[in-house]
């Protein structure tokens, strides 16, 4: 027998779903009559542009997605209802969904939308005395009811009021503990291969990161699991939402580990309503400004170097060059060497033709060094150009009144040693032809010559001042202040030139290249964007977050990152800190999310040990009380028992209705080895992926663990995961965390050789 709140709600259900049709069928019969009217304006145009064209333009565009949006609020109108009564007001029952949708009789709310000031008591307020924060200030009231509905194939099936003993019970690890059954059976649902949006379920902690205002930069420390990258896309639609005025999606820009993690994410805004929004990787993001097509040499091609590097030597130089390119450092470095090209003033000469000087180099260095220091290079060269422009047809006339000084004398020679004659004549003719031909060469000439020297001299690229600087040894150590040895020098200048020859450039140098464009072209305000989300943060050097901020308009930024899965640990954040107060100058939110939504209480226990062998201080992850199997170890002899135990796994994961599965190792190589085997002994269709995908569309792949930061799976396989493949150091020690802390449900570990220790059996 369905309980009386369900029927009454399923009632309610229906009048607002009765009302919403009537709103979707006014505004098709709008749509219908406006659809007619582009299309005789498109007509009587005739190609050419119409004001009221372009108007009708926009209301088909903006009613074309209410259409859309109203379709589908049809099916899942809402999720949530707060009865909140104002002080000295009426009670409302407020019904909240994806989307608001308004009465245009009488102006009702038949639902508000999920970023409005008021849905704020649905994530965050609590029973009895409740406020929100609304533009006109805060509104005090009484909040009676907070109520979650649970729908199923567009028919709703429950719902759960919070804080009755039904629906958030005790969880029997400890007497405090408590855990919200909505929430509970949403994440038991089987995920897909895309991220999913989370409105219906975002938690207190997550909401007062996405409705964070966006003046400052906010730092987010999350666990595996914690759902960061999740709530940084929340975030930004409830920007997109609440700065409507002033941001729209083509503002902001989303930056991303790798294309595999892009394509993972690529549902969650759509889904949101928000379009447009720019997502690449910090590479792609260079390229862009370099307005180069390099080939790159990517960190997971240094990553799996460092992994299998017999010579300790080079490694030990590769881990310390990466190291210091990424430091703030490095920058100093820069800004130094230019300081001396600059002091230098090596590419300043004179402005001539035919001899003479057009513009002479003191007049150009006072306008380069002195009074247009504020400009960027580049463009105080463009500006020094623009400056001598205005001159050059007064100094070419001045120019060719010297001349005639100049050869008035040769004239006057020729005059007074020769009498009149044909000779004389001649001289005279020859004379006078040469002078005009010069006189006719500054006129015709001048402003060519001076367009050849500022191209020849704006002509130096980012590329060619970096490498110059590993090139000039004496600039290079007082640049360095001798702070970098020699032989460390000699191995990031032949890096340097060996990746130049084989045409690429390593992503290490992407950062200082960038910094030397900003240098020299400097960053118009028009290319800067309203906020930048940068997920896997941890990953980024300090350089780099550096110049990502610079990116910005008034430092909206948002990271998000887990120091614990810094997997990129030789030239990665090492502390949240250091990025406050070097990066912000302590002008920074720092929140860290410890409650963790993906896995269950086993999976999580089971993952503690490689976590607790980091050393890092952060607090423990604390799972969400959902139970599940415990990780299961299978032991096997062989590499082809091993292939076999798996099949039987997989097709047990489908028998418990789960579909996205991957199978973890810890190299591309060994992903080979044991796809290589799989595909010989069974009948599965699987896929391996090795980085450079744009996309995955298998339910079952083999992905080295490097790849697996960022993701999730309905269940994961662990492979080999020896002492020998997983060894107690800081790199083998966070492989091994991230590869534990993907799976949602169920986690197998594969066991051929000895275990690590890392992991408990």
């Amino acid at each position: 027998m369905e309980k009386e709140g369900l029927i009454l709600e399923k009632k309610i259900l229906k009048e607002k779903r009765g009302k919403i049709k009537g709103e979707l069928s006014e505004k098709i019969r709008n749509f219908e009559v406006i659809n007619k009217k582009l299309k005789l304006l498109t007509r009587e145009s005739k190609g050419s542009y119409s004001e009221e064209k372009e108007t009708t333009e926009k209301i088909y565009s903006v009613l074309k997605k209410d259409i859309n949006n109203y379709e589908e609020a049809i099916k899942t109108p809402y999720f949530g209802r707060v009865d909140f009564r104002e002080l000295k007001g009426q009670k409302e029952s407020i019904y909240i969904g994806k989307q608001s949708v308004n009465s245009s009789l009488d102006g009702e709310e038949i639902v508000v939308d999920w970023r409005t000031p008021v849905a704020d008591l649905y994530y965050s307020g609590t029973g009895g005395d409740a406020y929100y924060k609304s533009p006109n200030g805060i509104i005090e009231g009484s909040l009676s009811l907070k109520r979650k509905f649970l729908f199923k194939e567009d028919s709703l099936q429950d719902i759960f009021d919070e804080g009755i003993n039904e629906i958030i019970i005790k969880s029997g690890l400890e007497e405090s503990d408590l855990v919200d059954e909505f929430l509970k059976i949403n994440l038991e649902e089987s995920r897909g291969k895309k991220l999913k949006e989370v409105v219906a379920t975002i938690q207190k902690e997550q909401n007062e990161i996405i409705r964070w205002p966006k003046n400052l930069p906010i730092i987010v420390q999350g666990s595996a699991g914690s759902g960061k990258t999740t709530v940084a896309l929340h975030r930004l639609a409830y920007l997109i939402y609440r700065y409507s005025e002033s941001i729209k999606g083509k503002d902001i820009l989303v930056l991303a580990p790798n294309k595999l993690f892009l394509d993972y994410i690529s549902d969650i805004l759509p889904n949101l309503g928000v379009n447009e929004v720019n997502q690449t990787t910090f590479q792609e993001l260079v390229l862009k400004h370099l307005k180069s097509k390099f080939k790159i040499k990517g960190k997971d091609e240094k990553l799996k170097y460092i992994i299998e590097a017999n010579d300790l030597e080079k490694c030990r130089f590769t881990i310390n060059s990466s190291k210091i390119k990424g430091t703030l450092m490095f920058k100093d470095i820069i800004d130094r060497y230019i300081s001396l090209l600059e002091s230098a003033s090596v590419e300043i000469t004179d402005i001539t033709i035919e001899g003479y000087v057009l513009f002479n180099k003191r007049e150009i260095m006072r306008l380069y060094l002195k009074d247009l220091k504020s400009y960027p290079i580049n463009k105080r060269k463009d500006e020094i150009k623009r400056y001598l422009n205005l001159k050059i047809k007064e100094k070419i006339e001045i120019l060719c009144l010297q001349v005639d000084l100049d050869w008035d004398k040769n004239i006057k020679e020729i005059k007074r040693e020769l009498n009149d004659s044909n000779e004389r004549r001649a001289r005279l003719i020859k004379v006078y032809s040469e002078r005009d031909k010069i006189k006719e060469s500054i006129k015709s000439n001048s402003k060519k010559v001076m367009n050849e020297y500022f191209k020849n001299w704006r002509g130096i690229t980012s590329k060619d001042i970096y490498f110059d600087l590993f090139k000039n040894e004496e600039f290079f150590e007082f640049a360095t202040l001798g702070n970098i040895p020699k032989d460390l020098l000699d191995f990031m200048r032949e890096e340097l030139e060996e990746n130049n020859s084989n045409g690429v450039i390593d992503e290490d140098d992407l950062a200082p290249l960038l910094y030397i464009n900003m240098l020299l072209e400097g960053v118009e305000e028009k290319n800067k964007y309203s906020h930048i989300v940068v997920d896997e943060a941890q990953d980024y050097n300090p350089f780099q977050i550096y110049l990502v901020n610079r990116l910005t308009k008034g430092n909206s930024l948002t990271l998000v990152g887990d120091i614990a899965q810094g997997i990129y640990y030789y030239k990665g954040i090492k502390s949240w800190q250091d990025i406050v107060d070097k990066v912000f100058e302590g002008k920074a939110t720092y929140i860290q999310l410890t409650q963790s939504y993906r896995s269950t209480v086993e999976i999580i226990d089971f993952a503690e040990c490689s976590l607790k062998a980091q050393n890092l201080n952060l607090k423990n992850a604390k799972p969400v009380l959902r139970h599940g199997e415990k990780p299961k170890i299978v032991k096997c002899n062989s590499e082809k028992e091993a292939a076999l135990k798996i099949k039987d796994i997989i097709n047990e994961i489908f028998e418990k209705g789960k579909s996205s599965i991957a199978i973890i190792t810890k190299t591309v190589e060994e992903g080979k080895a044991i796809e290589k085997i799989i595909k010989k002994e069974t009948n599965l269709k699987i896929s391996l992926l090795k980085g450079n995908e744009k996309e995955n569309n298998e339910d079952i792949i083999i992905i080295p663990s490097y790849l697996t930061k960022g993701l999730e799976f309905d269940a994961t396989i662990i492979y080999n995961p020896s002492e020998l493949n997983y060894k107690d150091n800081i790199l083998d020690q966070r492989l091994l965390y991230v590869s534990l802390t993907r799976a949602l449900h169920y986690e197998y570990i594969i066991e051929i050789n000895n275990l690590t220790k890392m992991i408990r059996a």
